[in-house]
């Protein structure tokens, strides 16, 4: 074997190894649910960087070209690939856990093992295809269906994860046991979940040592790594944000923590591509509701239809809301927008009532605020506590957050999992700036099923009807943008289509003057570029 040869089996056994890292990159990204994994595999699998690979495939056991010829492409082509791989960055990119370091090491040992085998089995090949050809064209095969070895790999680990998460479930039952004073307060809902958990935690704080799972940790496993690594004795509450793509998800969350209290912020189409229809969505955010005692009580948004028409009858329900106030226990009124923030007046049927300002911009701030405030007077907090805990909320990262840039722009960041509630009050928040041009960029929205296309047309109209300028990212949701935007009589030549944010960017530069306002409106993960 020349020097030549296991050069060019280094470098591509080198690009097979590093080409796992994006399919199980990916795989993380849809909570290693092999059916979610699959349904965005579909949308991917004729992406130009297998290409490159399916073109190597075919030109190596091409009579054309001589094969040690074909063979030295494919590895500079390898190579190219390598350099390509170690430079990209993600949004989202692989988080190294234990178990991706399982997952990533079992499938590497399945296609080194097949590789290496290629190799070194004596007397492979023929005069056509050499012994080299067949190895390589093994790689090839790996590379263009990486996603294979990586399922394989998750489905011999099965047992084990189980075994191991078991393990952990355990573990934080047991801590949980250990702690019978601790107040648990689920929130969940479609959207405003995130933030009302933040805004719960800090009027929570004003009187209680509260605990919340931080982050994205809204799964099972997530709540329960916050239980081992985070609680400490002394916590007095556990405000814990269940997350939901398919049914028994809150289920599944809430037999781990048995929570006494929950928020439901929202029941509308998000994920319909794995729960299907909002009936779904549904009865799986009410799962929370279901799983409370009898002495428990649940929060709940009368805002949406499918909140507002479903009972509660294992617990007390405590209904609140901004635009459909009918049946409420809590609503807020007379809601203004000021150059520091937002005011509003919380109101109760019990004659509560309680003004507060607020640095936060948005009709669904303030529905996200009355929640964590009528969960926050449940638990017995002060109203003057409440009014100073809300004036002294800070801006949550991408969630319809605002600064000022050094050349008087004003920048409105709600780049978080745009939905069409959100999506909405963020464009009419937008729409109250008056000074200069009011912009808006975004990508659309997305896992909204057979609703994609007729809800991001609905918000291009909204767009076009509100604001002066769009620049619509991506292929993802063009179409249905497009269409939406100029069907409000919008002036195209202030409508900009472009590939990527950098390209949205160098658009900004050419427009903006100071007075004017940008919103950014959803960033798409890397499982939706």
């Amino acid at each position: 074997m020349s020097a030549l040869l296991i050069i060019i089996y280094v470098i591509c056994g080198i690009y097979m190894l590093l080409n796992f890292k994006y399919d199980i990159q990916m795989f993380q990204q849809n909570s290693y649910r092999i059916s979610r994994y699959w349904n965005w595999l579909k949308r991917n699998l004729s992406s130009t960087w297998r290409l490159f690979d399916i073109a190597c495939l075919f030109m190596l056991f091409s009579t054309l070209i001589p094969s040690e010829g074909a063979a030295l492409i494919v590895a500079c082509v390898a190579l190219g690939k390598i350099f390509m791989i170690l430079k990209r960055k993600y949004k989202k990119p692989l988080v190294f856990t234990k178990r991706v370091w399982r997952l990533y090491s079992l499938t590497a040992i399945l296609s080194l093992g097949a590789y290496l085998a290629m190799i070194l089995v004596p007397d492979l090949g023929s005069p056509q295809y050499p012994q080299f050809v067949l190895a390589l064209g093994l790689l090839l095969i790996l590379s263009i269906c990486s996603f294979i070895p990586v399922i394989i790999a998750d489905v011999l680990l099965m047992p084990v994860e189980k075994m191991i998460n078991q393990s952990y479930v355990n573990d934080a039952k047991r801590i949980l046991k250990s702690m019978p004073d601790l107040k648990i307060i689920g929130i969940t809902g479609s959207y405003g979940k995130t933030s009302t958990k933040h805004y719960l935690q800090r009027i929570l704080s004003e009187k209680y040592d509260v605990l919340i799972t931080p982050g994205s940790f809204n799964t099972p496993m997530g709540v329960v790594r916050t239980i081992r690594e985070y609680m400490k004795p002394y916590n007095e509450i556990f405000i814990c944000e269940m997350g939901a793509k398919q049914k028994n998800d809150i289920k599944e969350i809430c037999d781990i923590v048995h929570p006494q209290s929950g928020i439901i912020t929202a029941v509308g189409p998000m994920h319909l591509e794995s729960f299907k229809t909002i009936e779904n969505v549904q009865s799986t955010k009410f799962e929370l509701a279901d799983s409370l005692p009898s002495d428990g009580f649940i929060v709940i948004n009368n805002d949406f239809e499918y909140c507002a028409n479903r009972p509660v009858s294992n617990a007390r329900a405590i209904r609140y809301g901004i635009t459909n106030p009918e049946g409420c226990d809590y609503i807020a009124t007379n809601i203004r927008y000021t150059p520091n923030g937002t005011a509003f007046m919380i109101e109760g049927k019990d004659g509560f009532s309680l003004e507060v300002e607020t640095r936060l911009l948005g009709e669904c701030n303030v529905s996200d605020l009355l929640a964590a405030a009528v969960m926050a007077i449940q638990m017995g907090v002060e109203p003057d506590k409440i009014r100073y805990a809300i004036s002294s909320i800070q801006q949550v990262e991408h969630r319809l957050s605002m600064k000022q840039t050094p050349g008087g722009v004003t920048i409105i960041d709600d780049a978080f999992n745009s939905n069409p509630a959100g999506s909405k009050m963020a464009v009419d928040v937008l729409a109250h700036f008056k000074d200069g041009k009011r912009i808006i960029v975004t990508p659309g929205m997305i896992e909204l099923g057979a609703e994609q296309d007729t809800l991001n047309e609905a918000l291009g109209r909204h767009i076009g009807e509100n604001l002066d300028v769009a620049i619509i990212v991506g292929e993802y949701n063009r179409q249905s943008l497009v269409k939406g935007v100029l069907s409000a009589d919008f002036n195209e030549d202030n409508l900009h289509v472009v590939d990527t944010f950098n390209d949205a960017q160098r658009v900004l530069a050419t427009l903006l003057k100071p007075g004017d306002t940008v919103l950014y409106e959803n960033d798409l993960p890397d499982t939706f570029k």
